[in-house]
């Protein structure tokens, strides 16, 4: 069966899928922290949209929400084994969020790679918990019957989740200053300049390349230190810039770099910052999830 959205096969306009597939889609990839996992989730969701008495559901919007939900934790839940034979640093699959992108349309609150990437730290259902209620502000009643669970026990989770992500991520700077700091970034990744680079950096900021292995000059652990990131950049200007092109994008809600030399992609580079300067550098290199990316685009 045709993906809803893609085809003449799509459901018509009328039907409660449509309207509510951009919140689906919203809540599977921030649980999932991958596109296409969250694509197959709605594709199930719809699938069982098409086989259901539509005349026995009383509430077409809980059924479907509660439907992607289950569907995800449980694709969480496999998707963490898989992602243990994954070699070096997994970083969720990079999504656009220029004004035009289907995922945007209702919030793009809870998108942020450094967030994404602390989820990941959450159980699936802690993380299901999470953006339910931070990011599309169900009630707590609502979860916990979308979850099966009691509404004393989503309390629990929900509090030990965002004391979770508040302990581990110092406050972002605005998206303009974000975008300043990764053109400095940029200038001086670009010239390999040592100076310049250790200061736009944080004292503890942190470098994570996804590769899966399969770029050679790819760091395959995180690189953690104002000197030791700033050598690592430095050192491999020269060979890595040498006759790219920048285009710059918003994915994720925030500004990034896509990095090509002649027609191929080389990287997509994004930042996490605070008032201390540069925290987190993500190079995403995976040229599957970079190709996925371009695709999407």
């Amino acid at each position: 069966m045709t993906a809803p959205g893609v085809s003449e096969d799509s459901p018509p306009a009328a039907d409660p899928f449509v309207a509510l597939r951009p919140r689906l889609l919203g809540i599977a990839y921030r649980i999932l922290g991958s596109r296409a996992e969250a694509d197959d989730v709605v594709q199930d969701t719809w699938v069982r949209w098409q086989a259901i008495d539509r005349a026995t559901v009383q509430e077409p919007t809980g059924f479907l929400v509660t439907a992607t939900t289950r569907l995800a934790i449980n694709v969480a839940q496999s998707a963490r084994v898989r992602r243990e034979a994954y070699v070096g640093p997994w970083l969720p699959e990079p999504i656009d969020t220029s004004p035009s992108a289907e995922l945007g349309a209702e919030t793009q609150e809870g998108l942020a790679l450094a967030v994404l990437v602390l989820l990941e730290k959450l159980t699936p259902t802690e993380r299901a918990v999470y953006v339910l209620r931070e990011v599309f502000d169900y009630p707590y009643e609502e979860i916990a019957g979308i979850l099966d669970l009691g509404e004393a026990n989503v309390r629990q989770l929900f509090a030990r989740a965002r004391k979770h992500l508040a302990g581990e991520r110092r406050a972002p700077v605005g998206v303009e200053q974000q975008r300043r700091l990764l053109e400095s970034f940029i200038a001086a990744a670009q010239k390999g300049d040592l100076s310049a680079l250790e200061r736009l950096f944080a004292a503890d900021v942190a470098s994570y390349t996804d590769s899966d292995g399969r770029v050679r000059m790819a760091a395959r652990v995180p690189v953690h230190g104002r000197e030791r990131v700033a050598k690592l950049i430095a050192g491999f200007a020269s060979r890595f810039w040498s006759g790219t092109a920048v285009t710059w994008l918003e994915t994720n809600g925030q500004p990034s770099v896509l990095i090509r030399r002649d027609d191929v992609v080389l990287a997509l580079a994004s930042i996490d910052a605070s008032v201390e300067g540069i925290e987190r550098i993500y190079w995403m290199m995976s040229p599957e999830k970079l190709a996925t990316f371009v695709a999407s685009r």
